[in-house]
């Protein structure tokens, strides 16, 4: 009888860290849709990778790019958050396939709002976007620094009751780290060797990188007049200080409500979840999923809803 505690003490050890772990593996059962008449907020947020618009990610007929502009605005979806966004204002060769803005915007009778980070010779955008079915009231960039395109964008939307909430959409520093150099890296011993400390440097450099964007994106969420819901590509995982910032003011959108790991990233790199979205206290999360099913970017989309209490 005297050992009970002590075979206990494992299972004690799991509850107090079920709410860290749940971060990483959420196991909530799927909820009852709302009420029809009831007033939600559908979100999209997703890493298009600029609608595969080079040569060595385009395939022959561009049907994953059209693919995927036509989930996006076919989508019910009130608010489209994307990160690596890509429009051209012109046709070209190609002729309107990568007219993006107007085709998320105009066309699927959204507000368009898009942040520019680059523009190429031929008037070509870069950067992020936020879409939106209520009007947009007003809108903002958050810089992150003058030496990285990465940065955040927000805007004030108005709904349909008369409520505002802030969206904020946010593509934080990448890994820095090449998916194939960390594949190759365990290929052997010699391979191991020979990369391990050059991917440490490089893994080191983005970590402290994001850990001041988020600092700067905290800042601007807690001075928010109105309800806040963020979209991000982190590239940090659940358990990452970057994730813990965020989660410190916002529930996150699978930790509430999702079930299993949510892995977003699309690549040899297995169970990464480095897509988010969160929400403010004043929001409930009814529902939340990763559209695996459209692979065309080496990330997959997240899908989530909410209401207001």
């Amino acid at each position: 009888m005297r050992r009970w505690p002590v075979a206990l003490l494992p299972l004690a050890a799991l509850l107090l860290g079920w709410p860290h772990l749940q971060r990483g593996l959420a196991l909530h059962l799927p909820a009852a849709p709302p009420p029809a008449d009831s007033v939600s907020v559908r979100v999209i947020s997703a890493n298009v990778r600029i609608f595969n618009v080079y040569p060595q990610l385009r395939d022959p007929d561009l049907a994953s790019t059209k693919t995927m502009i036509r989930y996006l605005a076919d989508s019910p979806a009130d608010v489209l958050c994307l990160q690596e966004f890509y429009t051209e204002p012109r046709p070209t060769q190609d002729g309107t396939v990568f007219n993006t803005e107007r085709q998320l915007g105009k066309m699927s009778e959204r507000r368009a709002f898009v942040s520019t980070t680059l523009t190429n010779r031929v008037g070509a955008k870069f950067g992020l976007a936020i879409f939106s079915r209520f009007p947009i009231v007003r809108r903002g960039v958050i810089q992150f620094g003058r030496l990285t395109q990465n940065h955040a964008m927000w805007a004030d939307l108005r709904l349909p009751q008369g409520d505002t909430v802030r969206v904020f959409n946010a593509h934080l520093q990448s890994m820095s780290m090449a998916e194939q150099d960390i594949v190759d890296s365990y290929s052997s011993k010699a391979g191991f060797k020979a990369k391990s400390i050059g991917l440490l440097r490089r893994f080191k450099r983005g970590m402290v990188q994001r850990s001041v964007q988020v600092d700067t994106l905290v800042g601007r969420i807690e001075r928010s007049p109105y309800p806040v819901l963020l979209c991000a590509d982190l590239n940090d995982l659940p358990y990452s200080y970057s994730y813990d910032q965020l989660a410190d003011h916002l529930q996150n959108a699978w930790a509430t409500v999702g079930l299993g790991v949510g892995a977003t990233y699309n690549g040899k790199l297995p169970l990464l979840r480095i897509d988010q979205q969160f929400a403010g206290p004043q929001f409930r999360v009814l529902g939340c999923r990763v559209r695996r099913d459209m692979p065309y970017s080496d990330h997959f989309p997240v899908e989530a809803e909410y209401r207001l209490r």
